[in-house]
């Protein structure tokens, strides 16, 4: 059974967002005063757009800090199903439009060919991260750590940043953070909207095999601390 995990509910994703908005704009702007630049990985998805918005309408110092993904599909970022499309539409504009965002994709035609170069990309980022926001699929995988794939023990395993995924029970081949990389980061917040995914989250905190549902990798760990924030 897992028990450390700090979990936050509220009664509207707007209080939600409102909340966690709130709480990662401090952190950041805490960072750039202490360290002189922050870093913050988001994930991407319909969930966290809302968040985004009211994100880049507070009063940081946005130029001095870092952006990334969690995880992208390996799709050009002018695509519908890419998460740095969504990213630079929804979080990088109003104040945050300064922000320094790196995408993961790359041209190479692979994932596997491009983690080097995504990699290397990364490398000026802050680190630990300061902020890492996780989303979670009701098959209980974050990032693109998926149950189904083939890379998953590597990904949870290796030392390297960057991992490529191809997934069996989604679209496309995707490029992820790894697990080390993840929790090499100051605070992780993972942020659940509906039903649905409190089940999930409550059959995640069961055991700690992450073979099945990857999120334990996150939510077992005692290294970083993670708060959930929920709302229905």
């Amino acid at each position: 059974m897992i028990k450390d995990t700090v979990f936050k509910s509220f009664d509207t994703p707007a209080d939600l967002e409102a909340k966690l908005a709130d709480k990662i704009a401090k952190q950041l702007q805490d960072a750039v005063d202490t360290r002189g630049k922050a870093s913050l990985v988001v994930s991407g998805g319909s969930t966290p757009l809302k968040l985004f918005e009211l994100l880049s309408h507070k009063l940081v110092d946005w130029s001095d800090v870092y952006i990334t993904l969690a995880d992208e599909r390996w799709v050009n970022a002018d695509e519908k199903d890419s998460n740095e499309r969504l990213v630079r539409e929804h979080l990088l504009q109003n104040r945050a439009a300064s922000g320094k965002f790196r995408g993961l994709k790359n041209m190479f035609a692979t994932p596997e060919a491009g983690c080097d170069m995504t990699s290397e990309s990364l490398a000026n980022f802050p680190r630990p991260f300061d902020v890492v926001i996780l989303g979670m699929g009701t098959d209980g995988h974050t990032c693109s750590w998926f149950p189904c794939s083939a890379e998953l023990d590597n990904a949870l395993t290796t030392k390297a940043l960057c991992v490529a995924v191809n997934p069996t029970t989604a679209p496309y081949a995707r490029i992820s953070l790894s697990k080390d990389a993840i929790l090499n980061s100051r605070q992780i917040y993972l942020h659940l909207v509906g039903e649905p995914k409190l089940t999930v989250y409550h059959q995640a905190l069961e055991n700690d095999d992450v073979t099945q549902m990857p999120i334990r990798a996150v939510l077992a760990q005692r290294k970083t601390p993670v708060d959930v924030f929920y709302s229905a």
